[in-house]
């Protein structure tokens, strides 16, 4: 009975110590995008990251060694988490669905993480002086990816002719600005953030909007609940 023990022991001990690893390396990413988003990465210090993670400060340089490596952690996750939310453009041929799950992806994303989005507008307006070569290079391949995708369309007459680079800023621009000027809304909201259903309502809006710039008519009722739960 001891040795079955051990062997249990051994087997799941580094499984454990993988999931402790794991699990405070995301609180420490979350910590990090509210804290440089707030203060930008000059006003950021490890100290206070490691106070909104609730994790010992020793604990952010184990995982990260530095702040400035944090920083650049933070933004490639960012970004691969937008880049992921484009999938329907492979895996689905009609532009209507596939642009109605990306944009409700990216809107979602706005809704659920804000400060995400501000650390990479912060990023960007700042001249990109960390994320420069991985957006020449990453980003750079996976929107070329996009342009033919959506200029198959174009030549397939499933949507109207228009500049691919230019729709794609327009969604980002679009979905983006949920995050970036959540406050600016909530004042126009007479002080107060969306709720749920006002939240869904504005993404279907925004569905309906980029659809029709395309020449799509999003069927009544848009759905987006199906494709993410905001």
């Amino acid at each position: 009975m001891r040795t079955a023990r051990a062997v249990d022991y051994v087997v799941s001990s580094p499984a454990r110590k993988l999931d402790i690893r794991e699990a405070n390396e995301a609180r420490i990413l979350r910590a990090a995008e509210k804290t440089f988003a707030l203060h930008g990465f000059r006003g950021a210090t490890t100290e206070g990251i490691a106070s909104e993670a609730g994790l010992p400060k020793a604990n952010v340089h184990y995982y990260f060694k530095t702040k400035a490596n944090l920083y650049r952690q933070v933004l490639k996750g960012i970004l691969q988490d937008w880049m992921e939310a484009a999938a329907a453009f492979e895996a689905d041929e009609d532009p209507e669905r596939a642009l109605t799950m990306y944009i409700t992806a990216k809107m979602q994303f706005s809704r659920q993480r804000p400060y995400g989005s501000r650390v990479w507008a912060s990023e960007i307006m700042r001249g990109a002086p960390v994320m420069e070569r991985f957006l020449g290079t990453t980003l750079k391949a996976w929107v070329n990816a996009r342009v033919r995708t959506i200029r198959s369309w174009i030549s397939a007459g499933k949507i109207r002719a228009v500049d691919p680079e230019s729709l794609l800023y327009m969604i980002w621009a679009a979905t983006q600005h949920y995050a970036d000027f959540e406050r600016q809304i909530a004042i126009l909201n007479g002080g107060s953030q969306f709720d749920e259903q006002e939240y869904r309502e504005k993404v279907e809006q925004v569905v309906r909007l980029i659809l029709g710039s395309v020449g799509l008519d999003a069927k009544e009722g848009v759905r987006t609940r199906e494709t993410a739960s905001v």
